[in-house]
C-alpha cells in the first residue's frame, strides 16, 4: 500500500465508516477510514462496484455510516446538524438533472441560497458571481434541461459553488462527456481548486486522475485499500491488481520502452519531457502504449 503523508495534517473531513449496508443487504462500504485536506484535489478511483460513490454520498451525509462518524471541520455528524455537512461539502452528482430543479439556470443556482435564507439582490450577485467562475454565465436564461451534459455539470457546479462550501464533491465529472466537454469541466475543477476550494472526484479515466489529482485513493471491495500521489499509486503494480485497475499511458509506455522511471512520469507532458532528454528514440515506443485500451 502506499504511503498517505496527508494524514500528518488536520482535515477538513473525516470519515471513518466500519459499515455501510442497503436496505437490500448490499455492503456498500467496510472498514473505510478516509480524509479530505485543505488545497487538495483527490481523486478517488476503482472498478464498477468498488463502492466510490457509496463513499462520496458519505462525505455530505446523503448517507450515514451503520458505524461510524463522519467530522466536517472539526463538527461531528449528527441527525441534528447534517446541514452543516451538506453547507460545507458540495455535492456535484455524476447525473446532473438530478440537480436542476428550477425552470432557468440562474432559478437554479439560486434555490440553494434561497434555502439558506439568502435571497434578493445579495442572492442574485452571488448567483452570478457563481456561474461567472464556472464560464457559465451566458446560460442564465436558459432551460436547465436543454443544456448539453457539459453544461449541465457546469450549472451543477454553480449550484454547490455559490454556497461558498469548504469542499466539492464530484461523482464521475466527465462521465459521458466528449473531449471537448471534459476538458472545459477540468478546467473549471481546477478553476475552483486554484480559489482555495478542495475537490474530491470519482473517476474511471486514469489519465484524468494523473493529470488534475494531488492524491488517488483506491477502492476494492467496498474499502479504500491505498492511497498517495499519482507518482505512488499509479508505479504500485500489486495496489493496481488488487482494484482490478491499469496504469495510464505514460506508465505503460516507460515500461514497453525500457526508459529509466526514476522519475515516475504519469501524465503525456511527463512523458514528453522525459523523451525530450533524448533517452530514447520515440520511434521505438510501441503504439499500442498509447491508445485507450488499458483505461477502466
Amino acid at each position: 500500500m502506499s504511503t498517505d503523508h496527508s494524514r500528518e495534517r488536520t482535515p477538513l473531513i473525516d470519515l471513518r465508516c466500519e459499515a455501510h449496508t442497503y436496505p437490500d443487504g448490499t455492503v456498500g462500504m467496510h472498514d473505510v477510514d478516509f480524509s479530505v485536506h485543505a488545497d487538495e484535489v483527490l481523486a478517488l478511483v476503482g472498478g464498477n462496484g468498488a463502492g466510490k460513490s457509496t463513499l462520496l454520498e458519505h462525505l455530505n451525509a446523503t448517507l450515514v455510516p451503520d458505524e461510524g462518524e463522519l467530522v466536517v471541520d472539526g463538527t461531528p455528524i449528527t441527525e441534528d446538524n447534517k446541514a452543516h455537512a451538506r453547507r460545507e461539502v458540495g455535492f456535484v452528482f455524476q447525473d446532473a438533472d438530478t440537480q436542476l430543479v428550477a425552470p432557468t439556470v440562474l432559478d437554479d443556482v439560486l434555490f440553494g441560497l434561497q434555502n439558506y435564507g439568502v435571497s434578493g439582490e445579495e442572492a442574485e450577485r452571488r448567483a452570478r458571481e457563481a456561474l461567472a467562475t464556472v464560464d457559465a454565465a451566458h446560460l442564465e436564461d436558459r432551460i436547465p434541461h436543454y443544456l448539453s451534459g457539459g453544461e449541465k455539470r457546469l450549472v451543477g457546479l454553480a449550484g454547490v459553488l455559490v454556497l461558498e462550501p469548504s469542499v466539492i464533491v464530484l461523482d464521475e465529472p466527465l462521465a459521458g462527456l466528449d473531449p471537448e466537454r471534459s476538458r472545459l469541466v477540468a478546467d473549471r475543477i481546477r478553476g475552483i481548486h486554484e480559489a482555495g476550494i478542495s475537490v474530491v472526484l470519482s473517476t474511471h479515466d486514469l489519465e484524468f486522475a494523473a493529470k488534475i489529482a494531488d492524491r488517488v485513493c483506491v477502492m476494492a471491495d467496498g474499502n479504500v485499500v491505498g492511497s498517495g500521489t499519482p507518482r505512488e499509486v499509479f508505479y504500485d503494480d500489486a495496489l493496481l491488481e488488487r482494484a482490478n485497475l491499469h496504469p495510464p499511458a505514460a506508465v505503460r509506455v516507460v515500461r514497453d520502452a525500457g526508459l529509466d522511471a526514476s522519475t515516475r512520469p504519469v501524465t503525456e507532458a511527463d512523458l514528453v519531457s522525459l523523451l525530450s532528454e533524448g533517452a530514447v528514440d520515440p520511434g521505438t515506443i510501441q503504439a499500442g502504449s498509447l491508445d485507450n485500451s488499458g483505461r477502466n
